[in-house]
């Protein structure tokens, strides 16, 4: 049975709606989790060079990463082996491959890339068992 916009009360945008996603979210409470990646990333001697040179870079690779599809949600410079550590959200693993192709390739950066659990969805995991 399909309703009338009036009885979804769904407000009128110019000549759009989305009653779809309405209808998704006011009944079946849907939520999307993007998955959450740990970046953990070691500079060349390249890199190094650089971000001495230009700070700035470091915000400038981020906006370059948001063009591959991924968000750096927390970053972190950090002592010991790794420089940096990046907490990201990408769609999916083949996003999150292309960052690291593609940052790797320009020889400035090592990176290793981690997915992540949030630990409540590892405890119902463990749970199911």
């Amino acid at each position: 049975m399909f309703l009338s916009q009036e009885e979804w009360n769904i407000p009128k945008i110019g000549h759009a709606h989305s009653k779809s996603l309405i209808v998704t979210f006011r009944y079946f409470c849907l939520v999307i989790f993007v998955p959450i990646y740990i970046l953990l990333s070691t500079l060349t001697s390249e890199g190094r060079k650089t971000i001495k040179e230009r700070p700035e870079r470091i915000k400038e690779v981020n906006k370059e990463i948001e063009a591959f599809g991924a968000k750096v949600l927390q970053q972190y410079s950090v002592l010991g082996r790794y420089d940096f550590v990046n907490i990201v959200e990408a769609p999916n693993n083949e996003a999150i491959t292309r960052v690291s192709i593609e940052l790797g390739s320009r020889g400035t950066v090592h990176i290793m890339s981690m997915p992540a659990t949030p630990i409540d969805d590892f405890l119902a995991i463990l749970k199911k068992q």
